[in-house]
C-alpha cells in the first residue's frame, strides 16, 4: 500500500528515509509512527499501512539514517537482534535521541506543508514503539505533535523532568514485566505522570517488552489488540 519516500532534514542539508502509506480519500489526519531499534521493517510498515486503510496518512521515519541508513531487522533472529542492540548503543552515544526529535518535527513540517506527495494534513499524531516510544514521549515534551502514543518506551523514567512541558494528550502502555523497563521505573512513570491532565498510562499484567509487535514470537494477541484498541480511540478523540 505504501511506497519509500525522503524528508529533508530539520536544520542539515540531508534527506533521510520515510514510509508513507496512503489512506484511499481525503486524510483525516496524520499519524507519524516511530519505529523500535529494527529500522522500518515489515512490521513497521503494515503498522502505517493499517493506519492508512483507517483513513489516516501514516508515515514510519528511518531512525537510524544517520549510521544505518535503511536497515531493516527482525527481532527473532539471533544475530539481527544483537545488531540492533549495536546500532540502539551508536544511537545513545550520539546523542540520537535529539535527533531523532529534530526528524519527528522535520516529519510534521512535511506533512503540514503537504511535501510527501499528498495534500498538506494540518493535525499530526506521532506513535512509537520501544526506542520509538521513548522518542514519541519527547515528542510531547519537545513538539507541537497533536497527539502521542508510545508503547513499551525505555528510559522515559530518566526524562520526567520534562513532562511540565506536555501540551497535548499523550498515552503510554506499560507491561508490567517488561525485562528492560523494570518495576522501579515504571513505578517512577506512575509517580511523574499519573497526575499530568494530559497524560494517560495503561498498565498490561504480565506482558513483556515488545507484546503489540505485529508479528513473531514477542506478539501477545490479547494485549495486542487491546492496546491498539486504546489507541485508536484515542487518535479518533483528539486527532479526529
Amino acid at each position: 500500500m505504501g511506497e519509500m519516500t525522503t524528508i529533508r532534514a530539520f536544520d542539515e542539508e540531508a534527506l533521510f528515509g520515510a514510509y508513507v502509506a496512503k489512506p484511499s480519500s481525503e486524510a483525516k489526519a496524520a499519524i507519524i509512527v516511530i519505529p523500535e531499534i529494527f529500522g522500518v521493517n515489515p512490521g513497521i510498515r503494515q503498522k502505517c499501512d493499517s493506519w492508512a486503510a483507517a483513513g489516516y496518512l501514516a508515515v514510519a521515519i528511518d531512525i537510524f539514517w544517520r549510521f544505518a541508513p535503511g536497515v531493516e531487522l527482525n527481532p527473532d533472529v539471533e544475530a539481527e537482534l544483537q545488531e540492533a542492540f549495536g546500532y540502539f548503543q551508536t544511537f545513545a552515544d550520539t546523542k540520537g535521541s535529539d535527533s531523532a526529535v529534530k526528524d519527528i518535527k522535520a516529519a510534521v513540517q512535511a506533512i503540514r506543508r503537504g511535501e510527501l506527495g499528498t495534500p498538506a494534513v494540518q493535525k499530526v499524531g506521532c506513535v512509537g514503539y520501544c526506542l520509538g516510544g521513548r522518542l514519541a514521549y519527547m515528542a510531547a515534551t519537545r513538539t507541537d505533535v497533536d497527539a502521542s502514543v508510545g508503547y513499551y518506551g525505555v528510559m522515559i523514567d530518566t526524562m520526567l523532568g520534562e513532562s511540565h512541558a506536555i501540551a497535548n494528550p499523550l498515552m503510554l502502555h506499560i507491561p508490567t514485566a517488561d525485562h528492560f523497563v523494570g518495576p522501579e521505573a515504571q513505578a517512577a512513570m506512575h509517580a511523574g505522570l499519573d497526575s499530568h491532565p494530559k497524560v494517560v498510562l495503561h498498565d498490561y499484567v504480565g506482558l513483556d517488552h515488545g507484546f503489540a509487535a505485529e508479528m513473531g514470537n514477542r506478539r501477545d494477541e490479547e494485549g495486542a489488540k487491546l492496546a491498539d484498541s486504546r489507541t485508536v480511540a484515542f487518535f479518533s478523540e483528539h486527532l479526529g
